[in-house]
């Protein structure tokens, strides 16, 4: 487990920070002419490497910098092994979770599984200089998808009727989804399905991992349930009654330099930010193809909000 790690890995970090157009460069390099000076009023905002994540980052920032807050943008840094230490290290100060998930990182072995009790253990399990912000309605959570034809042969509708599935079942996920609770170990241990195969796809549930799902290469992917992919691809999630997955709402991870005013921007934002609200901004990227700054302004300006383009 990474919760104290301050280990920077440069190389890593700086490849994904490289992703974006919409950066400023390593949070620790020497301020360029186009980023904030080094007196330490700007927010630095990051990212998961993961377009939906982006999209949440850049509606907090616009919403900040409608209000004159400086911020710094610093996107697509990767997966949660790779960001939360430089977060616990300082480089950033503002990004948004996702409770269960990030909650499942500092505490393994929780027994939270409700959204008010997920969210009150990870108040607890937040390290000291970080705190979580309100989480919002809006939920983006792992799930078990497979395809409508597949869930039809084997009559499933829940996790558990895996168990009469008479055929070898191969999971696909991001890498480190194989050692997490929710990986093949996890779903023996929670529900007994045993004897399941992994397969890293790093896509985060996007295109490859449904071409791996409806050419039979996996026959279970981990997709987000916002994914405009599931509705599109008639995929089907299954229903998690004993939750391997924990209930998981957008949440904003902030540093102490995140003062009164900017988290009270940052709540608003996330109550404003319905489960509906965050698939149709996932389905504006998928479908309209339309960057992330684009599609904030417009959320922004739906919500009356403000917003001001980066």
């Amino acid at each position: 487990m990474l919760r104290r790690s301050t280990t920077l890995s440069v190389a890593l970090l700086a490849g994904a920070l490289a992703l974006t157009g919409c950066s400023s460069g390593d949070p620790l390099a020497e301020p360029s002419a186009s980023a904030p000076d080094a007196s330490g009023e700007a927010i630095v905002i990051g990212s998961q490497d993961y377009y939906s994540n982006e999209i949440i980052a850049e509606i907090y920032a616009q919403a900040l910098e409608a209000e004159d807050i400086a911020v710094d943008r610093q996107y697509r840094i990767g997966q949660r092994e790779v960001y939360l230490p430089e977060i616990e290290a300082g480089s950033i100060d503002l990004f948004p979770e996702y409770t269960g998930n990030l909650l499942q990182y500092w505490e393994p072995d929780t027994e939270a599984r409700l959204s008010d009790d997920v969210y009150a253990a990870l108040q607890e399990a937040t390290p000291d200089g970080l705190r979580v912000l309100d989480q919002s309605p809006a939920t983006d959570q792992d799930s078990y998808t497979v395809t409508s034809e597949f869930a039809d042969e084997w009559q499933l509708e829940n996790i558990e009727d895996l168990a009469g599935v008479d055929t070898k079942l191969t999971l696909g996920g991001n890498s480190e989804s194989e050692t997490r609770a929710y990986g093949p170990a996890g779903l023996a241990e929670t529900y007994g399905i045993e004897g399941v195969a992994f397969t890293p796809i790093e896509d985060g549930g996007g295109p490859l991992t449904v071409k791996a799902l409806q050419d039979g290469s996996i026959q279970l992917a981990i997709i987000y349930t916002a994914d405009p992919s599931v509705a599109e691809n008639d995929l089907v999630a299954l229903n998690d009654t004993k939750g391997i997955f924990l209930a998981s709402h957008v949440v904003p991870l902030a540093s102490d330099r995140v003062d009164d005013e900017a988290a009270a921007i940052i709540d608003r934002v996330s109550a404003a930010m319905s489960p509906a609200d965050l698939v149709e901004l996932n389905a504006r990227s998928v479908t309209e193809e339309l960057p992330a700054a684009q599609i904030a302004t417009d959320w922004l300006a739906e919500q009356d909000l403000g917003s001001q383009t980066s």
